[in-house]
């Protein structure tokens, strides 16, 4: 039988029979939706309803049935109640609930009832009086176990909505600090939280947000991700132009950068937008550790992103094409270890790689504690038995190895997953061009990621279009003293961090 629901004009009768029957047809065979009915007084009829699970039960006894009760009997010894204003002197005087409002029509009632408020009706009363008891299990603030950190926070995103804005708050303790909410999904009516820095966020990329979240209409939103996919700029580019994250200062780090968070209701990941191809390189960490070790640790993650996409193709092609560019003594080894080998250096790489991949699947899928040991000892065991059996050679299995392991030093997975596939392109072009076909393969992506946008900002920026003030926290990061300046692109409205300079000064020696 088709749902219909009531027509949106329909207004609280104040006949209870009448509409509580309507919300009976509406919520039949829904078990968890409790009607309870009883009297104000002795012949005034009212009904509470809720949905068991959803609601505090100390709070709708303490807080709303004990006062209800408590007030009809005062009411009786005056002989009745009276109806005139009954809801506005339950609202401010009876009921001591902390968050009470008043509606008139069914469709506000059943919403109320569906987002966890307890709805009390009164016979011969047309408003309906929207309680807030709203209470049920939550996962408690544990650290994120994505994005865990040696030195930080260790508070991480819940699946509750306030419990995330209220770890933001705690970060930033301003008024410039604001949150607008909506909700999305025609069926299941997901909260969302639209979070910026009023003064620092470029009010144009606010409205644009503003704009493509009204857009969305689809039947639920049930993770962050149906959002990120609905808003981004290129939706069939491989690179995520929406950033990730279930760390609160994280997300408080980009709002104080003129970002915009997007927060979602029953999933810990928080949206960052826009972002640039930099910025995913980057780590929470890397601003609590010192500005030289954070340095080179930057360094050591592009050096080995190039590894993670190059390393397979540039194997392919020096030993498929460009033998003469290799020493003579390692020519020699590597054709002495494929001298068994059947298949050639793309198909062996090919191989591999997919075997890999699929090793490092399985271990995410499977129990964490089984998972950990199929992807090692799998990866080891299956290693070991293809050179043994001459499938693979030992340098394809090394090459591999030391690729997989690049691969897990990009710190956002959204973007070590496009490296990992752009991988496989790369190896095909170096096995029928050589390196004439991965230096064609570097400059098509280099030219699809200077012309993506993250609602406006360039995916390279800030190297293209150059901002040389920004270069102070790409590939390296200057000390927090030398960080006067937000970003160019972001940062528009207030584009100064700190007044003066900071820098430490030693003291002076005396004479």
């Amino acid at each position: 039988m088709e749902y219909r629901t009531p027509p949106n004009n329909e207004l609280v009768s104040g006949e209870i029979a009448l509409d509580l029957g309507m919300l009976r047809t509406t919520f039949e065979r829904s078990s968890d939706v409790v009607f309870r009915e009883f009297q104000l007084g002795d012949t005034q009829a009212a009904v509470m309803i809720f949905l068991d699970g959803m609601v505090d039960p100390l709070i709708v006894d303490s807080d709303i049935m004990q006062p209800l009760l408590k007030y009809g009997e005062q009411m009786q010894q005056k002989s009745g109640v009276s109806l005139t204003g009954l809801e506005s002197l339950l609202k401010n005087q009876v009921i001591t609930a902390s968050q009470v409002n008043t509606g008139g029509q069914i469709q506000d009632v059943i919403d109320h009832i569906l987002v966890g408020d307890t709805v009390l009706l009164i016979d011969g009363v047309n408003k309906a009086l929207f309680i807030s008891a709203r209470g049920w299990g939550k996962r408690a603030v544990e650290e994120p176990a994505t994005e865990a950190v040696i030195r930080g926070p260790r508070e991480g995103f819940t699946e509750d909505l306030l419990t995330n804005i209220t770890l933001i708050r705690r970060r930033l303790r301003t008024p410039q600090l604001k949150i607008e909410g909506m909700q999305l999904g025609r069926l299941s009516k997901t909260d969302v939280a639209i979070t910026y820095l009023e003064g620092i966020a470029d009010e144009a990329v606010i409205e644009e947000v503003r704009k493509r979240m009204n857009r969305i209409d689809i039947d639920a939103i049930l993770e962050s991700g149906y959002v990120e996919e609905l808003i981004e700029d290129s939706p069939f580019s491989i690179f995520p132009q929406i950033n990730y994250t279930e760390r609160p200062d994280r997300i408080v780090g980009n709002l104080l950068e003129g970002k915009v968070g997007i927060l979602i209701d029953n999933t810990p990941f928080a949206l960052i937008l826009p972002v640039t191809f930099f910025e995913m390189m980057q780590a929470s960490e890397d601003y609590y550790q010192r500005y030289i070790v954070s340095t080179l640790i930057r360094l050591l993650r592009y050096m080995f992103l190039v590894i993670a996409l190059l390393l397979p193709s540039l194997y392919i092609a020096l030993l498929t094409f460009h033998q003469e560019m290799l020493p003579t003594s390692l020519l020699l080894s590597a054709a002495a270890s494929r001298e068994a080998v059947p298949f050639p250096a793309i198909v062996e790489a090919l191989l591999m790689e997919i075997s890999f991949e699929a090793l490092r699947e399985a271990g995410v899928r499977l129990p964490r504690p089984v998972g950990q040991a199929v992807s090692i000892v799998g990866a080891l065991v299956i290693g070991e038995a293809a050179v043994s059996a001459g499938i693979v050679s030992a340098p394809m299995v090394i090459i591999v190895s030391i690729t997989g392991i690049a691969s897990f030093i990009v710190p956002s997975y959204s973007q070590a997953i496009t490296i990992r596939l752009l991988r496989f392109p790369m190896m095909i072009m170096a096995g029928t061009l050589g390196l004439y076909g991965v230096l064609l393969g570097v400059l098509f992506i280099l030219i699809h990621m200077s012309r993506l946008r993250s609602f406006g900002v360039p995916y390279l920026s800030p190297l293209a279009p150059l901002h040389a003030s920004d270069l102070k926290d790409v590939l390296i990061r200057v000390p927090w003293w030398g960080m006067v300046r937000r970003s160019t692109e972001t940062a528009k409205n207030n584009p100064r961090r700190m007044k003066g300079t900071l820098r430490p000064r030693p003291p002076k020696r005396g004479g």
